[in-house]
C-alpha cells in the first residue's frame, strides 16, 4: 500500500533558523513521535527505531535513513527511509522531500512531500486509517519542530506520541466513510 503525503505548517523562527534544525538529523528525528536515531554510520547514512501503538496495535519499526541531497539555496532536504517491523509483519519505506519557505523575518513554512509505502501488518490498517493516523502523528511533528526552534540551542523533550488523539481521528474518519460528511 502506497500513500502520498503533501503538508505544509507554520514555523515560529526565520528560515535560517528552521534550515539549521532541519538539517540536524537526529534534531528531526527527535521531534517525530516515537521515532530515535541510534546510529550515524556516514554524514549521509543513519539507523534508527520508530514505534507506535495504538490500543492493542503495536508497531516498532527498526531502519536506515539515507540523506540523498541537501540544497542550501532552496533549503531543500531530500531523505530516503525504510525498515522492517522487529517481529518481521511488516515493512515500510518512505522519500521525503522536505522544503522551509520563508515568509518574513521571523517565520517561515515547513513544507513536506512524500510517499510511503507499507507492506504486511502495518499495510493491513488500510488507507482509510493510514491518512487520520499520518495528520496526527505529523501534526504533533509540526508541533515538536515548532518548540525545538523556540527555544535555543535547539533542545527540547519528544512529546510522546497522542494515542487518544490519533485514535479518535480514526474513528471521526471511518465515521465519515458510514456516513458522508
Amino acid at each position: 500500500m502506497k500513500v502520498r503525503l503533501e503538508k505544509t505548517f507554520p514555523m515560529p523562527a526565520s528560515a535560517e533558523a528552521a534550515w539549521a534544525l532541519l538539517q540536524d538529523i537526529g534534531g528531526v528525528a527527535g521531534c517525530m513521535p516515537g521515532a530515535k536515531i541510534t546510529e550515524q554510520v556516514d554524514a549521509t547514512h543513519y539507523k534508527g527505531t520508530v514505534s507506535v501503538k495504538l490500543g492493542p496495535a503495536s508497531l516498532s519499526f527498526r531502519g536506515e535513513i539515507e540523506v540523498r541531497g541537501s540544497d542550501a539555496s532552496t533549503r531543500t532536504l531530500h531523505l530516503f527511509a525504510k525498515g522492517t517491523d522487529t517481529n518481521g509483519s511488516s515493512a515500510a519505506s518512505m522519500d521525503l522531500t522536505a522544503r522551509i519557505d520563508p515568509v518574513d523575518a521571523g517565520t517561515c513554512k515547513l513544507a513536506g512531500d512524500s510517499e510511503v509505502s507499507m507492506s504486511g501488518k502495518a499495510a493491513s490498517f488500510g488507507a482509510r486509517m493510514m491518512g487520520p493516523v499520518a495528520d496526527q502523528v505529523l501534526g504533533q511533528f509540526a508541533a515538536n519542530f515548532a518548540e525545538r526552534l523556540k527555544q535555543a540551542p535547539p533542545q527540547a523533550e519528544q512529546k510522546p506520541l497522542n494515542a487518544l488523539a490519533i485514535a479518535w481521528a480514526v474513528i471521526k474518519g471511518w465515521l465519515r466513510s458510514l456516513f458522508g460528511k
